[in-house]
């Protein structure tokens, strides 16, 4: 199953140039059964990334761009009184499929945000009282811009808290943005994206990854970074429980991915910024400062000391 990884990585990456650290992790996401959110600018590919990754995988990929005139229906879905048979039919939201895209997800109501919340968590949805199983595998890829608040609402703290990691694309280097260019010129790179796994591969990945062996020393080296970040004068609201069980699943992923049995504490600290960042909240003094939440987890990173494994 590795080389399948492998495949899926180096599919990914004809249609996404100069990426690679971010299509591993996105891949780590998906093995790790969690969601993505990618807070980024306009026009630095998050949409063909997911496209790319929906053909790779031969996942049912749907994309609802969010508005303020998006509604919990169109995510969620809603029942009709069919006239013929006068009985109520559900029809499916968005929602409903392996891989869904929700752009721009600050760009709506909270209302709206928040009909998100029971697929993400618990894989199903529930409209008039009836329960829809999502499909597996499932993955919510969300998006926001960080530049600009006109018409946006922020995603409450519990909604954050869904998404296993938060990561940026960024802009390209001169050279990717000249291999960018010469790759447009009369074609769509994703057309030459092809499938290399299909659904069961994806479950049989995160079974696999679910069994990667954890030892004592790195569990404790987990709690004990989340419970600095609690300690830490930089921060007001530091990493939940659920945040410490997200960063044991990234770190299984990160290891499974390195052909790895076990988790060492490299892998770890491979997806400490992607887990916490988007979990903790700095005070007012150390914002004051200048400080960010990146800088504030660096030094509780500095601070706890790396265990050694027998």
């Amino acid at each position: 199953m590795y080389n399948k990884a492998v495949a899926i990585i180096n599919e990914v990456r004809k249609a996404v140039v100069g990426k690679d650290e971010i299509i591993a992790k996105i891949l780590m996401a998906i093995l790790a059964q969690g969601h993505i959110l990618l807070e980024d600018c306009p026009g630095v590919g998050k949409t063909t990334m997911v496209l790319a990754f929906s053909k790779a995988l031969d996942l049912s990929y749907k994309r609802l761009q969010f508005t303020p005139e998006i509604l919990p229906g169109d995510v969620v879905g809603y029942t009709i009184i069919n006239r013929e048979t006068g009985k109520t039919e559900y029809r499916p939201g968005a929602a409903l499929c392996n891989l869904f895209l929700a752009d721009e997800i600050n760009r709506t109501s909270s209302k709206t945000q928040s009909a998100l919340l029971e697929a993400m968590e618990e894989g199903s949805i529930t409209v008039d009282g009836t329960t829809h199983i999502i499909p597996r595998p499932y993955t919510v890829i969300a998006t926001q811009n960080p530049i600009g608040s006109t018409g946006t609402q922020l995603l409450p703290e519990s909604q954050m808290d869904r998404f296993i990691i938060k990561i940026s694309i960024g802009y390209p280097s001169i050279n990717d943005e000249v291999r960018i260019l010469k790759q447009k010129q009369g074609q769509n790179p994703l057309d030459n994206v092809g499938k290399v796994a299909d659904k069961n591969d994806i479950i049989e990945m995160q079974k696999s990854v679910e069994n990667i062996y954890i030892s004592d020393e790195v569990y404790e080296y987990i709690a004990r970074l989340a419970a600095a970040t609690r300690n830490s004068p930089m921060i007001k609201m530091g990493a939940s429980p659920r945040a410490s069980i997200a960063l044991a699943r990234m770190s299984r992923a990160a290891a499974w991915v390195s052909r790895r049995e076990y988790v060492v504490p490299e892998d770890v600290q491979n997806v400490f910024f992607d887990v916490f960042e988007h979990r903790i909240l700095i005070n007012s003094r150390a914002g004051v400062s200048g400080a960010s939440a990146h800088t504030a987890l660096e030094d509780v990173l500095k601070r706890v000391s790396t265990p050694r494994l027998s």
